[in-house]
């Protein structure tokens, strides 16, 4: 068990934590709360996090189960998903909590039994413990904030949010793949300041194009969480210009992000 797999998960124990409080007193009307994302609750927010950690268990623990759903998923490439968060949505408050408990104890579980070096199947390419972890992270911080706004809360601005700029930076060929457009030959530099203050960089320091700018714009920029227009980031270069207008960290189509404000 690695102590990267073990930091990644103890970050998303601690973001779903801060989710968990948000909602545990919520009445039913609080949960039909619309979120940002359009036709999303709160309600429909868990179930979506929760049945997908559940489908992350059964990829890490049962081939079977898991082929059966990625036949169901084949048959319904665009509304599988979301179908299956309308679906759990519909349990009671009480109910969603009990099962999202469940998931959220059997995610971390199922990763630190996988035998050291073997990755799981997913959806895109197989992935990793600590690949899995990350994009876990991903979704509940994203997805949290759309709660958050929903109840007029505001959001703790942790660095914990580097597994999200990371996963950010590592996905941005996928971002024109799924736009089938061809990436950038050239990789960029990023230089992003976090919420505590600290500098994070990837790439090159001669690249001739860049990105700069808080690394909390930047992760909510990769998550589709704001429009390009209403980030700090500055971009040096076209094509770094570009990749800004269709970054995205999560796995599917393309995502139509957020209007500007």
């Amino acid at each position: 068990m690695s102590d990267l797999l073990e930091g990644l998960l103890a970050d998303l124990h601690t973001e779903s934590d801060q989710l968990w409080n948000a909602v545990a007193g919520l009445d039913d009307d609080g949960w039909q709360t619309p979120t940002p994302a359009p036709g999303w609750s709160v309600a429909t927010t868990i179930a979506h996090l929760l049945w997908t950690d559940e489908v992350a268990v059964v990829a890490a623990t049962d081939k079977q189960a898991w082929d059966a759903l990625v036949l169901a998923a084949i048959a319904d490439p665009t509304g599988y998903v979301d179908q299956q968060a309308i679906e759990v949505a519909r349990l009671s408050p009480q109910a969603l909590l009990a099962r999202w408990g469940k998931a959220r104890e059997s995610l971390p579980a199922a990763l630190r039994a996988l035998p050291a070096g073997q990755k799981m199947p997913w959806f895109g390419p197989p992935m990793s413990p600590a690949s899995m972890a990350t994009a876990r992270f991903m979704e509940t911080w994203a997805h949290a904030l759309d709660v958050y706004e929903a109840l007029g809360l505001e959001p703790e601005r942790s660095d914990r949010i580097r597994h999200v700029a990371h996963l950010g930076v590592r996905t941005r060929d996928f971002a024109y793949s799924v736009r089938e457009l061809p990436p950038p030959a050239e990789q960029f530099r990023i230089d992003l300041v976090s919420p505590s203050g600290d500098q994070w960089t990837w790439a090159p320091e001669d690249a001739a194009q860049t990105v700069t700018g808080s690394a909390w714009d930047f992760c909510l920029l990769v998550t589709q969480r704001v429009h390009r227009d209403d980030t700090d980031l500055v971009a040096t270069g076209a094509d770094a210009e570009q990749w800004l207008t269709i970054a995205q960290a999560f796995a599917g189509p393309a995502g139509e992000g957020r209007a500007p404000r």
